[in-house]
């Protein structure tokens, strides 16, 4: 079964709901210039109430190698989440010093970026129109893509089922399509979980 990212959660007024729910995994938005961040130390109250189960997932954009060792050697993060420029170096070395998998995103807006993605040495690749842009990608672009991938990019409640049982990604990544006046909406998490589940 796809498995369900929900991303740019940024208090622990939500974490009840999230645990309801158990998504695979949750994302922390750790880079200063994005509306969603939050600090670290914000990140670990969430991510003590948090089921053991949910993988937490710490998303940067180019950070110092040393500033995201630090988030997932804390125990905030078990996974990086690379949205910048980060080349196959900064992958190879923030993996040797931490243990810990990487995933990194990639920008599909042609056939040349899908085959880039694929030839990552990321642990897993999240295809995307662009970060946190709410807007889909030319799905067509993916169509037969040959590795387990994170699909990102415009999902919502309306159009994730389609999404799966179009493109049967390995997760779906949503964070807007999740809210309502940029706050989570429990309603519209319970939703999109549901039909990615095929519950609805």
């Amino acid at each position: 079964m796809t498995k369900i990212k929900f991303c740019g959660t940024m208090d622990s007024q939500t974490v009840p709901v999230i645990n309801g729910i158990m998504p695979d995994y949750l994302g922390f938005i750790m880079t200063k210039r994005f509306w969603r961040y939050i600090s670290p130390e914000t990140a670990l109250r969430i991510r003590e109430g948090l089921d053991s189960r949910i993988t937490a997932v710490g998303v940067f954009v180019d950070e110092p190698i040393e500033y995201a060792e630090e988030i997932l050697l804390s125990g905030i993060a078990d996974i990086a989440q690379l949205h910048g420029s980060e080349d196959e170096d900064y992958i190879k070395r923030l993996r040797d010093r931490t243990k810990k998998p990487v995933i990194k995103a990639f920008k599909v807006a042609s056939q040349e970026d899908a085959e880039r993605a694929f030839r990552s040495s990321a642990d897993f690749v999240l295809l995307d129109s662009g970060t946190g842009t709410g807007r889909a990608f030319d799905w067509s672009l993916i169509k037969g893509f040959q590795r387990e991938y994170f699909l990102a990019g415009g999902l919502d409640p309306e159009n994730v089922g389609e999404a799966v049982r179009a493109l049967k990604p390995y997760c779906v990544d949503v964070s807007s399509g999740i809210e309502t006046d940029r706050k989570k909406d429990p309603e519209k998490m319970i939703k999109f979980a549901a039909q990615v589940r095929g519950i609805l």
